[in-house]
């Protein structure tokens, strides 16, 4: 039977450890993906959507990203979003639908990402870590009130080592890959 603070310290790490691979999915290596551009918020019938809830977005090749807005009335809207967004892609619209072209990157922006994707990575580790203190505090209540034994309470502990460590691991390897990707040309 497992204890109720490891079962819900699981579900936070498996949480955050999904968040820090949704983070790295926005930064864009050159190769072009419906991910880089669907999050940005486009003003549109008088309040803020993201893009993806008003155009469908596909890629017809490596360097471009095309947008197919569901109204044509919000292709502009949808083209100064993505210009005022800061991800470094300049669209054009096409008559109906939004073009954006990937540049190639530079070294240089190369070397930027691969540092953002390490800030992502360390947030990430710095959550699991913050879950880990969190379920050890709540274990040491239980000790206290009687609710868990001392062996119990080292058996515990050890699990949530063992999952913070398998966590923090499944990171840096997703780190490892990302940056793989943006350095190779």
């Amino acid at each position: 039977m497992s204890n109720p603070s490891i079962t819900e310290m699981q579900a936070k790490m498996k949480k955050a450890f999904e968040f820090t691979l949704h983070e790295f999915s926005s930064i864009h290596t050159g190769k072009a993906s419906p991910t880089m551009v669907e999050g940005v918020m486009v003003e549109a019938y008088g309040s803020m959507m993201r893009l993806k809830e008003c155009a469908a977005i596909s890629t017809p090749d490596a360097r471009m990203i095309l947008i197919q807005p569901w109204d044509k009335g919000i292709t502009q809207a949808i083209a100064k979003a993505i210009q005022t967004a800061n991800l470094g892609l300049n669209p054009a619209v096409d008559g109906a639908n939004v073009r954006v072209p990937l540049p190639e990157l530079s070294r240089e922006r190369r070397q930027e990402f691969v540092k953002v994707a390490n800030r992502m990575a360390e947030e990430g580790r710095v959550q699991v870590r913050n879950i880990r203190r969190d379920t050890l505090d709540a274990l040491k209540k239980a000790q206290k009130t009687g609710a868990v034994s001392e062996d119990e309470l080292k058996r515990l502990e050890k699990e949530v080592q063992a999952a913070t460590d398998k966590t923090i691991k499944d990171i840096g390897d997703h780190l490892a890959k990302k940056e793989k990707e943006l350095t190779t040309v």
